[in-house]
């Protein structure tokens, strides 16, 4: 298999995502960046949020190269993280659940061209439900604290009525302060629907919530079948 990725990278050059070092889309370092643990939080109403990864380092490089730069070719490894967030998630639900993703801005999709977290939940093997759709615009999230980003959030998604006896887990990819997570939530219950979860390919360690110890929320891993297609 190396020398089939030597070959390659002869042909068709690139760095890796993570780091910028020649020759691989990820080098085998960043790659096992990619293997960490399972990170419990909960955001403001008590939902838990299970995370793959830390949003720092090398993996913030790698997921913001994917997002904003149009490194596709890191879409495999980065959907086996989001995988493993997505199992211990529904592991922790008594009954099926479908997935819900958070929907991108227009100007977002125009500016990628695709929506990362779908094209990471196919390469995944899942597909989420169409069910929330942005209701009202808002200000950039960036720049702004966890208060003011509750605020400006605030309805800006609605879910459609089928939501309603339905079941998800809420899916993004970066938890920073659970304020996009708790609006989400907000628009699926109103709508008559429940959310079991949030499952997010990372989280931001110092501004999401205070983690909350393995002993008190238990999330298992998950049998098949958990997650409706």
């Amino acid at each position: 298999m190396r020398a089939v990725l030597d070959a390659v990278a002869v042909i068709f050059p690139v760095d890796c995502a993570g780091c910028g070092a020649p020759d691989r889309a990820l080098c085998e370092l960043c790659r096992a960046r990619l293997s960490a643990g399972i990170h419990r939080q909960l955001i403001a109403d008590g939902t838990v949020a299970v995370s793959a990864l830390r949003y720092e380092g090398r993996v913030r490089e790698m997921i913001l190269a994917f997002k904003e730069r149009g490194r596709t070719d890191v879409v495999r490894p980065l959907s086996r993280a989001l995988r493993r967030a997505l199992e211990a998630a529904a592991g922790g639900c008594s009954a099926p659940v479908e997935l819900c993703t958070i929907p991108a801005t227009r100007p977002a999709l125009r500016r990628r061209g695709y929506r990362p977290v779908e094209l990471l939940l196919r390469s995944a093997g899942f597909r989420a439900a169409r069910v929330l759709t942005v209701a009202a615009g808002t200000a950039q999230q960036k720049s702004l604290g966890r208060t003011e980003r509750e605020g400006n959030l605030q309805g800006s998604f609605r879910a459609a009525r089928a939501a309603r006896g339905r079941t998800f887990i809420i899916v993004d990819d970066i938890l920073t302060t659970g304020a996009t997570a708790l609006e989400a939530a907000r628009a699926i219950t109103a709508a008559g629907g429940a959310v079991a979860a949030v499952a997010t390919l990372a989280f931001t360690p110092r501004r999401v919530p205070d983690a909350v110890p393995a002993a008190v929320v238990r999330v298992p891993v998950s049998r098949p079948g958990d997650i409706r297609a």
